[in-house]
This record gives structure tokens, sequence and C-alpha cells, in this order.
């Protein structure tokens, strides 16, 4: 019997969602208008030569990572991506790892393919880390993938190296395979003014498939130009994959990426700008109203602060909404309905939450909250 409840509950949420004059509860970068790609509506044309990738798209991701252009596998979007490598890598009995919060078409996807998805825990108390000890106690003789996001959605938080050569080294001695989605990393690395090839699991030669777009980092959601990067033998089985998924990417699609990375030094530059503004102001905000519990100062596109005392922050966020017409994303679709989320990359959040006086979202939370049982003291900055 086919289960018709929603894969993706914030999906759907986010699509059929009421509009709001402040919209925060997104998580893309502010999108580029296609004047500002030059040559962008010259470059534009039907038939493209893209059955395994557009070549000049292919190969500009093989330079951005430093890897060998075998290893890199077009998608539409990273979600896309992410799909991709489920179809390729698992199937029905297998147990899918993924960890907790998340963002929940990681789940869905795996759950399609007929797998059991087991979870482990990302907690604020530890900062959102990875446990590798807890990730090694969820694995069964059944584990094909394990799930992570890195910086994580929805925290932010990114993940160190040792970690992530800690999964690949759990992942290999199983004969599994770890999916790391690296959709925000290059929107943090702009922000902290650091390589992208050096912070990514994509430089290691381990069970690592590695998923990213253009759309996070970059604002060009609408291209839906999304990659993974994999050993080759894996890189293909993508591939081929993709030829009973959607066959191939739209060709106009795949012209105008071919674009957008010709033009990158100028998309990085934008970037820098709008994502460091919003992160220094989030910064800012945030050290001076205490009420809102964050395990480390922002540093990406998103951020996740828990209401302090209070279970559920869903009443305070609709209370935004409502009486300021500020939209965030409620907690509850991450599994952590004492939080909510916030896109930095908007260019609004300054407007949202003024530095000077409380702003609409200090005045928003509740005077005296109830204190949840479960929370502890206050987490990290």
């Amino acid at each position: 019997m086919i289960d018709e409840r929603p894969l993706a509950p914030y999906l759907l949420w986010a699509k059929t969602r009421k509009a709001a004059a402040i919209d925060l509860a997104g998580s893309n970068l502010l999108p580029v208008p296609i004047d500002d790609l030059p040559g962008a509506r010259e470059a534009v044309d039907i038939a493209t030569p893209n059955d395994n990738g557009y070549a000049p798209v292919i190969n500009a991701i093989s330079a951005h990572y430093a890897v060998d252009s075998s290893r890199v596998v077009a998608a539409t979007g990273c979600s896309g991506a992410n799909f991709l490598v489920m179809a390729a890598l698992v199937g029905a009995g297998d147990d899918v790892l993924v960890e907790r919060p998340a963002y929940d078409p990681l789940i869905g996807a795996a759950r399609l393919m007929g797998a059991n998805v087991i979870r482990f825990e990302r907690r604020f108390e530890d900062g959102f880390c990875v446990d590798r000890e807890a990730v090694a106690r969820a694995m069964t003789p059944r584990t094909r993938l394990i799930v992570v996001t890195t910086p994580h959605t929805p925290s932010g938080v990114a993940m160190d190296i040792a970690t992530l050569d800690a999964l690949a080294s759990l992942a290999a001695s199983a004969r599994a395979h770890v999916l790391v989605d690296e959709v925000y990393l290059d929107a943090a690395c702009l922000v902290a003014d650091r390589p992208v090839a050096a912070r990514s699991a994509a430089r290691g030669d381990g069970p690592v498939i590695v998923t990213s777009s253009l759309t996070k980092s970059y604002g060009l959601a609408g291209l839906r130009a999304g990659w993974a990067i994999a050993p080759p033998a894996v890189a293909e089985r993508l591939r081929r994959a993709r030829d009973v998924i959607d066959n191939a990417s739209s060709g106009p699609a795949d012209r105008l990426t071919a674009v957008a990375w010709a033009a990158l030094p100028r998309l990085q530059a934008r970037t820098r700008a709008l994502l460091g503004a919003g992160v220094a102001d989030a910064r800012a905000f945030f050290a001076a109203h205490p009420e809102f519990e964050l395990p480390e100062p922002p540093s990406c596109s998103v951020v996740f602060p828990r209401l302090r005392g209070v279970a559920d922050a869903g009443a305070f966020v609709q209370r935004l909404l409502d009486e300021r017409g500020i939209a965030v994303a409620p907690g509850h679709f991450f599994e952590a309905p004492a939080h909510f989320r916030i896109n930095l990359g908007t260019g609004l959040f300054s407007t949202a939450f003024p530095q000077e006086g409380d702003g609409p979202l200090a005045s928003a939370a509740p005077n005296e909250a109830p204190q949840d049982p479960q929370s502890g003291p206050r987490g990290p900055r």
C-alpha cells in the first residue's frame, strides 16, 4: 500500500506558505539578475551537447575543487544530486544513516528508495557537531550510506576535516559510502575568506560523495545547476542512474551555467558583500540578545537560534509573521521545535532585526516563557 504522506513536509510548506513582507524563511542567496551575468543572453541556445554533462560546466567544477573531471557528475540542483546518490547506491531494505536535525528531502529520498532510515543526533548542547561514536553505534550490517551536511542544514555549523575523515574511514570499513551535502560551503568559505577545495570533503580519496550547487552560495537557483563529486566508479553509477531519472540537464540552463562559472569571481565578490553584511549584522544582533541561543556565532547563509526556555517556538514564529510580516522557518520542520531558521543571504536581516532598540524579533518574544524541562544551561555562542 502506498504511503500518501508528504515525503518532504518542509518543502511542501515552503511551496505553499503565506507570503511575507520580509521573507527570511528560505535559504537561497538573493537571486542574481541576468544582466549581472555578462554574455548570458547571447549564450542561450536550445541545442547543447550535454548527454553526460556539458563539458565547460564539468571542467569548471573540476577546477573549482581541484579534482579530475572523471569524478564530476552534473545534476539538477543539489537535491537532484542527492537523489542520484540514493538511486545509485541504496536499495529496498538497506539502512541509511541520517543526521538529526535534518533537511527532510534527504530523509524522503532514502525512504522513496525503500531504505530504512536510522538517525544519529547532532545536539545543540554539543554545538551541533557530529559524534563519531554515535554514528558508529548506529551502523548495522545493512548500512549503505551515511548522510551529513556541512555546513549543517539547518544550523549552519561546519564539520571539521578530522570528523569527515573519520566518517569516511567508518564507511570504508563497512563497505558503505558517505554523502556530504556541501550546498552552503562556498558561502561559508567566502565569508571566512578560505578556499573551498581545502575545506571540502571532495579532497579525500575514500568512499565519499560530495554534492552542491550554484543556488545557496551564488543566487542562481533558477538554473538548477547541481553536481556530485565521487570516486570515478561511483560517478559512473550516478550518471547511469540519471539515465532513467531525468537523462540530462536543460540545454539552455547548461549554457547559462557555463557563463556563470566563467563569471565566478564577480559572483564571489557579490556573495562576500551581501552575505558578509548579513552575517555581521546577525552576529551583532544575537550577541546583544541573550534570549536567543546559538551554539556559535553565525558564519554562513543560515542561522538556527533557540528561544531560551521554550520547548516549541512555533507560536513565536507565527507571531512574527502575523504581527511583523516577517517569515522565518519553524524548527519543527527540522525536528527541533524550540528553534527557528533565518536566512542571512537576502540583504533583509538588518531591516527585520535592526540593531537599535529591541527590534521586531526581540519584541515578539514572550516576556515570561514556560521553562522547557529538557533544556539545559545556555549553549555556547
